[in-house]
């Protein structure tokens, strides 16, 4: 798989030849569609929608336990998706009254995912609960019900619905320059960042102290925002970021993955 991927970038490389490949995690959930009711791989068209209008071409990476190598293997980029709570074990603690159920299905194949995009250099992008994966695959915590810390419940006003906060970057990190230096952004999350694992520095907060992005230190595009980028109707500028970075070679120069 690697001498493939190493050698698609020597004959011209995706800024050239083709468009970057932007892995986007699935989930399976039970849906309605026409007359079926069935278990099926699902992710917001959004997110496709995000990645193609700048410049990349999404593709669903639905729960293949055991193979993520050979799927990073076909991606330039990753995108970790939004969805439910991180199961409280995976960080070493007891599940919060409000903290959703289990998805060990998920989890799995999402710590699968991160940790071999961390390995392979693979730029990374991880939205609301791929924020928190991220953080716990390097070894941090979560905030189970960030309503008990904050005293409000703006980040998540209800299911199903999306809420704003003002987010204030630090300009000089990687999503400061790919935005502004203060966002008004799209969240719905009960959970964040609790303790920030070794090698990922906060690059942005809302005002009530919640962490609201992080990058891993040093070179390569490794970043995490707790909000929905992807549901902005106009501004998918960290995408395009993203799409860039997958562009380029890895920081070590070594082959991805």
């Amino acid at each position: 798989m690697a001498s493939n991927v190493s050698e698609r970038r020597s004959a011209g490389g995706p800024s050239t030849a083709r468009r970057p490949v932007i892995g986007l995690s699935t989930y399976v959930e039970t849906a309605r569609y026409g007359p079926w009711e069935e278990r099926a791989a699902l992710l917001p068209v959004q997110y496709g929608d995000a990645v193609l209008g700048c410049g990349g071409l999404p593709v669903l990476l639905p729960p293949a336990p055991g193979a993520a190598a050979e799927a990073l293997a076909l991606c330039d980029g990753l995108v970790l998706t939004g969805g439910p709570d991180v199961d409280p074990a995976r960080y070493g603690a007891a599940a919060h009254p409000e903290t959703g159920a289990p998805r060990p299905d998920r989890d799995d194949w999402e710590f699968e995912l991160c940790r071999g995009a961390l390995a392979a250099e693979l730029p990374l992008l991880a939205i609301c609960r791929g924020a928190q994966v991220l953080n716990v695959v390097c070894g941090g915590t979560l905030v189970q019900h960030l309503p008990e810390r904050t005293g409000h419940a703006g980040h998540r006003p209800g299911p199903g619905r999306m809420g704003t906060t003002e987010v204030t970057l630090d300009p000089a990190s990687r999503v400061g320059r790919a935005l502004d230096p203060t966002v008004t952004v799209y969240c719905s999350h009960h959970q964040a960042l609790d303790r920030v694992a070794d090698g990922l520095e906060v690059v942005g907060r809302a005002a009530d102290g919640t962490v609201e992005a992080v990058e891993r230190t040093g070179p390569g595009f490794v970043v995490g925002l707790q909000w929905h980028p992807e549901d902005h109707p106009t501004d998918h500028r960290i995408f395009a970021a993203l799409v860039e970075a997958a562009r380029i070679p890895s920081p070590s120069g070594a082959s991805r993955p």
